[in-house]
């Protein structure tokens, strides 16, 4: 197809206007369905990593000072900083040198 002639110019322009087309259904397609989503009882988003039980557990395992983040995180078999979410702590660096 060659686009410096008239009907390769309008070949391109229609081939656009279709494509632009396809991406709005799209867009709305999805917007319907986010919409949808709740009333059918789904929410979106990764899975809860730790169930309630979980969650007392780890806090009991956290503040009998027995075990370590890093050995809870092992236990359950996440990361640290999943832990420290659950627990709603942050992350404080130790400082390296004296003042």
């Amino acid at each position: 197809m060659d686009a410096s002639t008239a009907v390769g110019r309008m070949f391109f322009q229609v081939l656009g206007a279709v494509a632009e087309f396809e991406h709005a259904l799209t867009s709305e397609r999805t917007m319907d369905g986010l919409a949808a989503a709740p009333v059918r009882g789904r929410t979106g988003g990764q899975k809860p990593k730790f169930g309630p039980r979980q969650v007392q557990l780890a806090r009991e395992m956290y503040d009998s000072g027995d075990c370590t983040v890093q050995q809870i995180a092992d236990e359950f078999g996440v990361s640290r900083l999943t832990v420290y979410r659950l627990l709603g702590k942050t992350v404080h660096a130790q400082p390296t040198g004296s003042t």
